[in-house]
């Protein structure tokens, strides 16, 4: 039972999905309609949801698939990064084409909260209590921790623990990084790393970021995705990712292995979004009901390699368990009071080697 979501690249041809389903008047009974009035009946007559995710579409697929059999409702795909999306997201606010926005870390979506609408989960009484909605507009649907992923057939007898043994001479030129601007995984990593190896005080992280920059060796990948791939195709001996890009390998049996931060592990859910004002409100609600639903959480556990955000799931037998790892926490309000500020001095270093 595999459909593939289609993935739509021009708003226009959205739009015209959702004409094709509008329910059809004659020009007698509405002489006087503008353009402006038409999408008041899209949710009701088309059955549409447009869904705006950065996740790979080996993740997206099996749950539109089964989230269109259950409820009928046809969802279009627009794939793109985290950054891109968001910007499409805030220059479509006045005519929002979207309905849901799917992904991205909460460091990169927080900032930007009043891009969407304020729903609560039918689901919400078997959430992690951590993990609530206190928000409003914030659904968890997974929960993420950074780590490190290692090529088993590469490492040979380089010890790697934690990001201090990611500083060894050995590894420079082959340490696989994302973009921190283009990546959500390398962003969250680099708020990891400050934090961890400024035991808790981010601004003392730097000098250590400074360093590990240097190994880097002027090598910055361009998306999440080139990371885990690097690594389990052999092109990088070691990676930082989110848990489910490298999980996804070791599941499968491929030469890799997850490492969890001796330093300490920032481990956070990702969120879905409710586009505010979207088109399709009924359907985006629905959606948001099914992704924390306990049939799509167990899909989530057992056949896309992340961990539950409810408390009736449990995670896979072969990621670490999470009281075994060293959690850490970071200052939320902190973070995002200064991602401007860190992307710009980590940029800045960068450009220095």
């Amino acid at each position: 039972m595999k459909k593939i979501a289609s993935i739509v690249l021009s708003a226009v041809m959205v739009m015209s999905l959702a004409a094709c389903g509008s329910k059809a008047e004659t020009p007698a009974e509405t002489p006087a309609e503008t353009p402006a009035e038409a999408p008041a009946e899209t949710p009701a007559a088309t059955g549409n949801l447009v869904i705006y995710c950065p996740h790979p579409l080996e993740f997206i697929n099996p749950l539109v698939s089964e989230f269109e059999t259950q409820s009928g409702i046809k969802v279009e795909v627009i794939a793109a990064g985290t950054g891109e999306l968001l910007k499409r997201v805030e220059s479509e606010a006045a005519n929002p084409l979207g309905d849901i926005f799917w992904g991205g870390s909460l460091s990169t979506v927080k900032p930007v909260m009043n891009l969407f609408e304020n729903y609560t989960s039918k689901n919400e009484e078997f959430i992690q209590e951590d993990f609530k909605n206190t928000e409003g507009p914030l659904t968890r649907f997974t929960d993420i921790p950074s780590v490190l992923m290692v090529n088993t057939n590469l490492i040979g007898d380089i010890e790697i623990k934690g990001y201090e043994d990611l500083l060894k001479p050995e590894l420079k030129g082959k340490i696989a990084m994302a973009d921190p601007s283009k990546s959500s995984s390398s962003y969250e990593h680099l708020i990891n790393m400050l934090y961890a190896m400024g035991e808790g005080d981010p601004e003392k992280g730097w000098d250590y970021v400074d360093r590990f920059i240097q190994n880097l060796d002027g090598k910055l990948l361009s998306g999440s995705s080139a990371v885990y791939k690097g690594v389990a195709d052999g092109e990088y001996v070691v990676g930082l990712t989110f848990e489910e890009g490298g999980a996804k390998y070791v599941a499968d049996g491929a030469p890799a292995e997850l490492i969890y931060m001796e330093e300490g592990v920032i481990s956070k859910p990702d969120g879905v979004y409710i586009i505010k004002d979207a088109k399709n409100m009924v359907n985006a609600q629905a959606f948001i009901d099914f992704i924390t639903s306990k049939e799509a959480q167990t899909i989530i556990v057992e056949q896309l390699n992340r961990r539950s955000v409810r408390t009736d799931v449990a995670a896979p037998g072969y990621m670490m368990a999470k009281e075994d790892m060293n959690i850490i926490y970071d200052d939320e309000d902190l973070v995002v009071e200064n991602k401007n500020a860190w992307m710009e001095k980590f940029n800045d270093i960068f450009t220095n080697y």
